[in-house]
């Protein structure tokens, strides 16, 4: 009968010992593939923008396109940029860790998305210019644009903030309107970023003006998300690099100097 019982008992061990080892081994499968499927996401590491031609565009030739990935590639992963016409999807894409980060943006975007972590290393400087046609415009302060009848995008905050009260001014969706009303005669300038706005202004066949000096000009950054934070100071290592042994500069030359007026 002692027998029967150590033999039952022993039993009971086993099954319970086996239990255990099927369930760590379950958790060790699970945390395994777990990481593989991780991996397999972030094989390409999206930066999104909102931002289309010169800077992102479709055969992935843009500057964004080519600086994010050399900068990925200098830090042993491929990089690439999503575009998206929302803004705001992009932000809260990125944000979710839907898509890694963010191209390029100005400054403080952590503030309002707190899962985005700054690259420290500018990624280039917008310049926030007037286009007329001919006309040469007094740009040296915000007050000297008063005489003349302006157009810019809705939305954008460093006109809208810096305008003078009482400015004549027309908001409006898209770029495309914006100087389809400049090339119309509806308005004298348009308020744009510089090489955005000679991208659509080639695009219509304008033989435009852009006024220096720019009315602002404003460092915009790479963003990625805090998952992959690790990456922020090997990347602004990388973008220094590219400006010091010139390849950021050639990526300039070929994708945004070719539209400046001659």
């Amino acid at each position: 009968m002692a027998s029967a019982c150590a033999l039952r008992h022993e039993g009971t061990e086993s099954v319970k010992t086996h239990g255990v080892l099927a369930a760590a081994f379950a958790v060790i499968m699970i945390l395994v593939l777990g990481s593989h499927a991780r991996a397999a996401v972030h094989d390409v590491y999206v930066l999104n923008s909102s931002t289309a031609a010169p800077y992102v565009t479709e055969d992935r030739q843009g500057f964004l396109d080519l600086v994010v990935a050399e900068a990925f590639r200098r830090v042993g992963l491929k990089g690439e940029v999503a575009y998206y016409d929302a803004s705001k999807r992009a932000l809260l894409n990125a944000n979710e860790d839907i898509d890694q980060g963010v191209a390029m943006r100005i400054k403080g975007l952590e503030a309002t998305y707190p899962n985005l972590v700054r690259v420290p290393e500018p990624v280039i400087s917008n310049d926030f210019v007037a286009y007329s046609l001919g006309t040469a415009v007094d740009t040296s302060s915000w007050a000297a644009l008063a005489p003349y009848a302006v157009t810019y995008i809705h939305g954008w905050v460093v006109f809208e903030r810096n305008l003078s009260p009482g400015q004549q001014s027309f908001p409006v969706k898209t770029a495309e309107q914006m100087f389809a009303m400049l090339k119309k005669g509806h308005v004298d300038v348009v308020l744009y970023e510089r090489w955005q706005g000679l991208q659509v202004a080639k695009g219509q066949g304008l033989a435009i003006r852009v006024q220096d000096p720019p009315l602002a000009s404003v460092e915009m950054f790479m963003y990625v998300h805090k998952n992959h934070a690790d990456l922020t100071d090997r990347l602004a290592e990388a973008l220094k690099a590219m400006k010091a042994d010139g390849t950021y500069q050639s990526i300039f030359d070929r994708t945004l100097s070719p539209l400046a007026p001659e």
